[in-house]
């Protein structure tokens, strides 16, 4: 994965209610770690699985979300147009 030289600027609470979002995944993909190293029942950890890859969707979609409504929409209001082909490159990747 390449990096960009672009940035986004987020305010304190933005940063806050994601990096909450991040440690609460942390956490789940932890005690993920923790059940198979107890050897916890496979239909237990598996729950575990589907429920931590909900919470990544979910803040995938708030990171999506954001995107389009500050990042896309102000390169389209300077006329960068190329930032549609960002966009649709985008949306293949998230809905693979």
């Amino acid at each position: 994965m390449s990096k960009c030289c672009k940035k986004t600027e987020r305010d304190d609470e933005e940063k806050k209610k994601l990096l909450s979002r991040i440690n609460r995944i942390s956490g789940q993909v932890n005690g993920i770690k923790k059940m198979i190293e107890e050897d916890d029942y496979c239909n237990d950890i598996l729950i575990q699985i589907i429920a931590t890859e909900k919470s990544l969707k979910s803040l995938a979609n708030i990171m999506f979300e954001n995107h389009v409504y500050r990042c896309i929409s102000n390169d389209l209001e300077e006329g960068n147009m190329e930032v549609i082909d960002e966009l649709t490159s985008l949306f293949k990747r998230f809905n693979d």
